[in-house]
């Protein structure tokens, strides 16, 4: 309990690093009142457009006023729709979920059986294609990826459709798109971490008691060779939430990303606020949650916290 209230303390002071930032962002680019306003805007609009928001204001008191409402739940609100920033974020997030969601279940689906095969058949042709299928997933950018699949495989040979929609053969191709890098990603890892194992005392001694060989590698190799997996299947679970902006833009996925990338071309900063800031939290979280998981499944890790 004392790790895991450890962690925590210590996530404190990234979030409000990152919510510094994240307020401090639009300032960057010059006055957010100027930025905001129609280029057709008066000198007294953009006057009476900065008062009322509070932008005359000294630039830390502005962000302590950001932080308050922030811990409120209140991240503005949009300058398009009107409505709460926080609150669209809530309706596309679902999207976004489901997008990652399919992306990982197809990238795990694929890359442990191929890295166990390429440990197993250490130099073999299983072993050099799976090495050369990795290279190459890491190697494509997504954006050269997506409109590839979309050329091919919509557009040319009509299989599945170019756009994201409700039902399962519009998340297929912008899943695969994503999925690619870290399928290559977890197979590598794979077969690395399962030959470090392989080569473990406790692994001849499973085999000279006379253990299956599939309850070798299963129940004993498999096992403790996933350790160091999980934590990268879920470090890539948090780059893909923030990651799919691209391929959301792409396929005009109605996620998160695209409402971030429709929100900087529409200057509706306080949409891009609230999605950053959203998406750094849950980056954030999703470490902490690794973390503690880490150590449950470890006893090294475990007994290296007491």
């Amino acid at each position: 309990m004392g790790f895991i209230i450890r962690r925590a303390i210590t996530a404190v002071p990234v979030i409000l690093a990152v919510s510094f930032i994240v307020f401090g962002m639009i300032f960057l680019v010059g006055d957010p009142a100027v930025l905001m306003m129609p280029p057709e805007a008066t000198v007294e609009d953009i006057a009476a457009f900065r008062h009322a928001h509070g932008y005359d204001d000294p630039f830390f008191v502005q962000y302590g006023r950001f932080l308050g409402k922030a811990l409120q739940g209140d991240l503005g609100k949009s300058l398009r729709y009107n409505e709460s920033a926080l609150e669209l974020v809530f309706q596309r997030l679902p999207a976004t979920l489901q997008l990652s969601g399919f992306s990982m279940l197809f990238a795990i689906m694929i890359a442990l059986p191929l890295g166990m095969l390429s440990a197993l058949r250490r130099n073999s042709i299983v072993d050099y294609v799976a090495s050369f299928f990795a290279v190459i997933g890491q190697s494509m950018p997504n954006y050269w990826l997506g409109f590839m699949l979309v050329y091919l495989i919509a557009v040319k040979l009509r299989w599945l459709p170019t756009s994201g929609g409700p039902g399962v053969e519009f998340v297929i191709l912008p899943a695969v798109t994503i999925a690619m890098a870290v399928m290559a990603l977890i197979t590598r890892m794979v077969r690395s971490t399962m030959l470090e194992v392989l080569n473990e005392d406790y692994i001849r001694t499973a085999r000279a008691k006379g253990l299956k060989e599939a309850a070798v590698i299963i129940r004993h190799a498999l096992r403790n060779a996933l350790l160091p997996v999980i934590t990268v299947i879920a470090l890539q679970f948090g780059n893909i939430l923030g990651g799919a902006v691209v391929v959301e833009t792409i396929y005009a996925w109605p996620g998160l990303g695209l409402l971030t990338i429709n929100a900087i071309y529409g200057r509706d900063y306080p949409v891009v606020q609230a999605s950053v800031f959203f998406l750094s939290i849950s980056f954030v979280l999703i470490n902490l949650i690794v973390d503690i998981l880490y150590q449950a499944l470890d006893p090294r890790v475990r007994q290296g916290a007491r």
